[in-house]
């Protein structure tokens, strides 16, 4: 009886342990997943000069990865919250792998849209079990591993421009495969992940073990929060479509910079955005996550709405503050949403991982068809009102434990 009891305890002590090794291998994992997708961005400016794209084709091709990324995201986290498959991620990088290989050798237009379906897909199933991983491994501490899962991607997404510009863009478009040797380095560490998370479930026997922090919101408040998390998600995506699909483009017709001064530009932003993830989390879990949210979106405003007419340096300076702050809201958002339906993790991972690449699709479609029709630097004057509408985050209920 006592060797039992003692068991449990064993258990319960490691279950509320913050498992750090796993966090920092889940985030390194995830920068070179991201990294892998950054680089379908980063060769735009080649590819549009290769096969002589419009903005219009340049945002459908942003428009198939994000769509692939996101509409199957929410379908991978309900079924993984019923089913949990702990080596589900290792199929998701086999999947980009494959689309890595394909775009290195594609000569179409059609055959570009068919390789970032493929790592969109590879993207869709690596994103909803990660998250959940990052929550097991947690501790307790949720928008701390958030946090750190975030920033791993966020440095992918911040190096792609970079290994690029010294890669491929002196070179040809072949050199691209030179990624997959960070597809076969993320294949054997998520595979050790998978091996830690099957044993985790046994040790859970068989539960989700999620840390589950109770509140006192009616159904309907749940539903109309979710719904003030996805309209922010909107605003925040939308926008950041605009920096993240056509800010080189930017930087080259306003301030006639070459394609790789360019890519040092969005470096620089790129790697302020993985700075502010790192904030976002452990700032929710101290002062509540609707404050830094609120700050987040919000805040970033002022800032958007000087971009258009500042001059290069002044653009890199406004990059790096609207960076630092618009990035410290997606860790809070999701630990946020993960809180008010605590017991669908997967789902909730899914569905708001999937949005916002959803809208990072939609936004970056219509946004090639306005700069075909106008510029590019109209389209920047247009998306710099969007972080306004993170005033509704007054409408957020604050969830911060007393």
């Amino acid at each position: 009886m006592e060797t039992n009891s003692d068991t449990r305890s064993q258990n319960r002590e490691i279950l509320n342990k913050t498992i750090f090794s796993i966090l920092f291998a889940i985030s390194f994992a995830h920068l070179l997943n991201d990294l892998i997708q950054a680089i379908i961005p980063s060769v735009y400016p080649i590819l549009k000069e290769n096969y002589h794209l419009s903005f219009s084709q340049i945002g459908l091709i942003t428009f198939a990865f994000q769509f692939s990324a996101s509409i199957l995201q929410p379908f991978v986290g309900y079924y993984t919250d019923k089913y949990p498959k702990p080596f589900s991620q290792v199929y998701g990088m086999l999947f980009s792998l494959s689309g890595i290989v394909c775009l290195s050798f594609a000569s179409s237009f059609y055959w570009i849209l068919f390789s970032v379906v493929l790592i969109g897909i590879g993207s869709s199933i690596f994103h909803p079990e990660s998250a959940r991983i990052s929550n097991l491994a947690s501790g307790g501490k949720r928008g701390l591993a958030q946090s750190i899962f975030q920033v791993g991607g966020n440095l992918g997404t911040a190096l792609a421009p970079l290994l690029v510009a010294f890669i491929v863009v002196p070179n040809s478009q072949k050199y691209i495969l030179f990624f997959v040797i960070a597809a076969f380095i993320a294949l054997g560490i998520i595979t050790k992940i998978a091996f830690w998370y099957r044993d985790h479930l046994i040790l859970l026997n068989n539960k989700k073990g999620e840390f589950l922090n109770f509140h006192n919101l009616s159904k309907s408040k749940v539903k109309f929060a979710v719904a003030v998390l996805l309209i922010l998600i909107f605003s925040k995506f939308f926008y950041s479509a605009s920096l993240s699909t056509y800010y080189t483009f930017y930087v080259i017709d306003k301030f006639h910079l070459s394609i790789r001064q360019a890519q040092f530009h969005m470096f620089i932003y790129l790697i302020a955005y993985a700075l502010g993830t790192i904030l976002g989390g452990p700032l929710g879990d101290k002062f509540g996550r609707k404050y830094i949210i609120w700050f987040s979106v919000f805040g970033a405003a002022p800032f958007a709405l000087l971009l258009p007419y500042a001059t290069l340096f002044y653009t890199d300076v406004l990059m790096i503050v609207i960076g630092i702050i618009i990035s410290s809201a997606f860790p809070a958002i999701i630990v946020y949403a993960q809180e008010l339906l605590p017991k669908k993790l997967g789902m909730v991972s899914g569905l708001f991982y999937g949005f916002a690449f959803g809208m990072g699709a939609l936004g970056s479609a219509l946004l090639g068809i306005l700069a075909d029709h106008s510029s590019i630097g109209f389209v920047y004057k247009i998306c710099s009102f969007l972080p306004l509408m993170g005033i509704i985050c007054y409408f957020l209920p604050d969830l911060k434990k007393k």
